[in-house]
């Protein structure tokens, strides 16, 4: 049976983040059903191992899900296969071999957390179900590759008209001081639109001019304010994002619960997340401490039950800043 050892803490770091590839920020924006396969084939328990040795060889693939009755119950792999045949075992079913209650991830999902879910693991493919739980679609390693060399090739058209027409905004507006606000209001258990916030920043940062460094150190601060707010909010809250010549400062606040103490909130692995947002993948309690090492300024304002601030800045330095016109002296 595949390993589903528990999963392990990664913190971004401002080392790691500048070393982001265009690929690995793409898991961020990219949801798991644009690159999932849609069309599953599927097993049920009672199924004979010689009968999946057929499906397997006929179908080329090397897992499927088991499904009774419409539910999925179960993966079984080519490893269970091989472990069937080392034990001459061809006539027993499916359901002594495979994996019970398989982890799965949400079509809606961005892609980053199937990824998540294949560093922790040992599994080869993940079952994606619907909000429901209904199976949907299989993703495998494979499949993120391909889903993201896709991607990769229709982004790369789309934005080089987009990336010229913006990266002169700066330099086509005369004004003592120049910036530009982007606000998102972000709903509380809104899981299927998270992340949608830093994916548009992004974008909007690297069509401006900024560096892949910058843009991805902010993409990744957002995304985990964005996801806090989702989590943990009663009424949802805002990010208001500031971008200036020099500078970029993001703030996001809501009206409640609030934090009882921020410095223990700040410990990497501390979480108040309930346990169905825990069963989502969610949670985790790294998302302040990624957000602290990815920006240059961070402050946390808090009162329980009056709602929560959370002010970050990330400085330019002169060869990242965004193009300025000169002041006259």
């Amino acid at each position: 049976m595949e390993n589903t050892s528990p999963p392990k803490k990664i913190v971004i770091n401002d080392q790691v983040a500048s070393n982001i590839t265009r690929a690995e920020e793409l898991v961020y924006d990219i949801k798991i059903y644009e690159a999932m396969k849609g069309n599953v084939i599927t097993v049920s328990p009672d199924t004979k191992m010689h009968e999946l040795v057929k499906i397997f060889r006929t179908e080329r693939i090397s897992g499927a899900p088991v499904l009774e009755n419409g539910e999925l119950v179960g993966v079984i792999s080519l490893e269970d296969l091989i472990n069937c045949l080392v034990k001459t075992d061809l006539e027993s079913d499916v359901n002594k071999y495979m994996t019970p209650k398989p982890l799965t991830v949400r079509a809606t999902d961005p892609l980053v957390e199937a990824l998540k879910k294949f560093a922790d693991t040992q599994v080869g493919r993940l079952p994606v179900v619907d909000r429901s739980g209904k199976l949907v679609g299989i993703i495998t390693k494979g499949d993120i590759t391909l889903g993201l060399l896709k991607t990769i090739q229709r982004y790369h058209a789309e934005e080089e008209l987009r990336l010229y027409r913006a990266s002169h905004l700066f330099e086509d507006i005369e004004s003592d001081r120049t910036s530009l606000i982007l606000r998102y209001n972000i709903r509380p258990r809104d899981f299927t639109h998270g992340g949608a916030a830093s994916s548009h920043i992004k974008r909007a940062l690297i069509r401006l001019g900024a560096s892949p460094q910058i843009a991805r150190r902010c993409g990744i601060a957002i995304y985990e304010a964005e996801m806090n707010l989702i989590i943990h909010t009663t009424n949802g809250g805002t990010i208001r994002v500031e971008i200036e010549p020099h500078r970029i400062s993001m703030r996001t606040f809501d009206d409640g619960p609030g934090i009882e103490n921020i410095e223990l909130a700040m410990q990497p692995g501390y979480s108040t997340a309930s346990d169905e947002v825990r069963e989502l993948g969610f949670g985790a309690g790294m998302g302040l401490v990624n957000i602290s090492r990815c920006v240059d300024n961070m402050e946390l304002e808090s009162e329980p039950n009056k709602g929560t601030v959370l002010r970050m800045k990330i400085f330019l330095k002169k060869d990242e800043s965004f193009q300025e016109r000169p002041a006259d002296n």
